[in-house]
């Protein structure tokens, strides 16, 4: 058994916070200085971890080692359980043809790159976003702008000034499931939950997504952009905010950005008919050359899976043979007839997702499979930590099994039903699913790696120290809130992470500080999204989309100053939230 103790090096809370403090700068400085692959980085970290957590917190040898395992159980199951089958799903839709498919369905719409860029970065990258994730939006969206005349820098910074405001709710909201889990462990608050973190997350990011597609059409076209189609601009933020906060709040967390995200496109392909001819249009050049990483000169577009904590970018993913052909274009690109029902098998994949999670939460059926033996809830076998003073051990010491009702599970059913509409045969099915898990076997690593670190500093009072030590800044930790996950997902690239690392440091701090602890907990997720465009993973995987590696540098001041501006915005509705003016706004 082990008692957590917030002051236990020499009875000083100041020198047991920099003891606490030393794993998470031993992350940053081996991720953000000196480059480290991430999964090495993790890895160092939360051996520094374990050793904090034994040598100035005196937890006891197989404690320490029984919360590092398991944290990684936890990263692997349920969060990267929702991760690998969600990309399975994306996977097979490009190996089958029907993901260029649908890329050319958005093309359509409109000549105009200003628009081009709303529904492709904006819409379709949040979608990608939602299913996904792991940096597969900015790698995707990056070589279909290429591909259709955007010059590479721009392509590039629009492509991640974009992959914002979905953050919070990707990869089917599993930032907010690692945030649950993490805060609830270490506080007594009722609303820790998915179903209202995700409320609260649902009433920030939507203000902040109204502001994202205006700052695109500045970006494309500067102010003439901004002034000619500002309209359609708004329409797509307004849609997607506006889904974006029903969908998290009345209808499901884990589909709040897929919902968000097909409403907001529908809109604004609904907005740019009624405008057609009203507008002039910036097109594309009618060539643009082939580089590494973009659309070559047949016109095929490779896609770069890449690892949102680190993962190296994977193999370059062109065509199948027996996908959908036609011929080639002057310019170098292909000219598909695609057939109506082509089209409608390209979106069925969404829809299959959409149908199954609706059902699946459902009230009676959510209850039921809530349960035995579809859900399993046991304590940690041989982990018994105990909070400073408390009579029950952590509820972070209770492992949740729900395999049934998982969302990995259900994107492994929704799975299923695509390969059987989409004709993708068994064999070539699990070769695909084989092909994914190789594909993100390092950003596995990393994340098991980074769960494990959370859950040793969590368990061994390292996060509770820390805590303690914020508090002292009282309401002024409103403002410093957001910019913490902002920290946390610059340096991991990834949301998850950062809940996972300052989780339960928001909540702890906010019980110190007078503060509620949920409006802390979901500033951490929503501050964080702005950290992705300037992730020195996400910078790399758009770099190398575009033919720029080595250059990340310079895009990183392309967007540096709307993430910090972006930031800042966040910081006043957070602050604003935590007194009487928005206060209201707080489930």
């Amino acid at each position: 058994m082990f008692e957590q103790v917030i002051d236990p090096v020499g009875g000083s809370l100041g020198l047991s916070a920099l003891c606490a403090v030393i794993p998470l700068v031993t992350l940053f400085v081996l991720l953000g200085v000196l480059r480290v692959k991430a999964w090495i980085a993790g890895l160092a970290s939360l051996l520094v971890a374990i050793v904090v957590a034994m040598v100035a917190f005196a937890m006891p040898v197989d404690q320490a080692l029984l919360s590092a395992a398991e944290g990684a159980a936890f990263g692997f199951f349920p969060i990267l359980w929702i991760v690998l089958n969600a990309i399975w799903v994306y996977n097979l839709t490009v190996t089958t043809g029907h993901f260029d498919v649908l890329r050319r369905s958005f093309e359509k719409v409109s000549p105009d790159q200003r628009i081009q860029a709303i529904i492709i970065a904006f819409c379709f990258g949040a979608l990608l976003e939602a299913l996904a994730g792991f940096g597969t939006p900015v790698a995707i969206t990056v070589v279909m702008l290429m591909a259709m005349g955007f010059q590479p820098i721009k392509a590039a910074a629009v492509a991640l000034i974009a992959n914002t405001a979905p953050v919070a709710f990707g990869a089917l909201a599993t930032p907010v499931v690692t945030l649950a889990t993490v805060t609830s462990g270490v506080n007594g608050d009722s609303r820790l939950t998915v179903e209202t973190l995700g409320a609260m997350v649902g009433r920030q990011t939507p203000i902040l997504a109204t502001i994202v597609p205006l700052v695109l059409v500045l970006v494309v076209d500067g102010r003439r952009g901004l002034r000619e189609t500002w309209l359609p601009a708004l329409t797509a933020g307004v849609a997607f905010g506006l889904a974006q906060f029903l969908a998290s709040n009345y209808v499901s967390v884990p589909l709040t950005d897929i919902i968000a995200s097909l409403v907001s496109a529908a809109a604004v392909v609904l907005m740019v008919r009624m405008r057609s001819g009203a507008m002039p249009a910036v097109t594309a050049p009618a060539a643009t050359p082939a580089r590494a990483g973009s659309a070559g000169a047949t016109g095929r577009v490779g896609v770069t899976v890449g690892g949102e904590l680190g993962g190296t970018p994977g193999r370059r993913r062109t065509r199948d043979e027996g996908a959908p052909t036609g011929p080639v274009g002057s310019d170098g690109q292909e000219s598909l007839p695609d057939s109506r029902s082509e089209v409608i098998k390209a979106y069925v994949p969404y829809g299959i997702i959409v149908v199954i999670f609706a059902v699946a939460n459902l009230a009676p059926i959510r209850a039921a499979l809530a349960k035995e033996p579809w859900t399993a809830v046991f304590a940690w076998p041989g982990l018994h930590v105990f909070g400073p003073g408390a009579h029950a051990p952590l509820a972070s010491t209770n492992y949740t099994f729900n395999w049934l009702p998982a969302a990995g599970t259900l994107m492994i059913l929704a799975g299923i039903v695509t390969a059987l509409v989409l004709r993708v045969s068994p064999g070539r099915a699990l070769r695909a699913y084989g092909q994914t898990y190789y594909e993100l076997r390092w950003a596995i690593v990393t994340v098991m790696a980074v769960l494990g670190l959370a859950y040793v500093m969590n368990q061994s009072g390292q996060t509770a120290t820390l805590g303690a030590a914020l508090a002292q800044t009282g309401a002024f930790f409103a403002f410093l809130s957001p910019i913490l996950g902002w920290i946390g997902v610059a340096v991991t690239g990834s949301d998850t992470s950062a809940n996972a690392l300052f989780g339960a440091l928001q909540v702890q701090t906010a019980a110190g500080a007078g503060l509620d602890p949920l409006l802390l907990a979901a500033a951490n997720s929503s501050g964080g999204v702005m950290g992705k465009m300037v992730s020195p993973q996400n910078l790399a995987i758009a770099a190398a989309a575009v033919g720029m590696a080595g250059r990340e540098g310079e895009l990183f001041r392309k967007v540096f100053g709307w993430s910090l501006a972006l930031l800042l915005f966040m910081c006043v509705i957070v602050v604003l939230q935590a007194t009487p003016v928005l206060s209201w706004m707080v489930p």
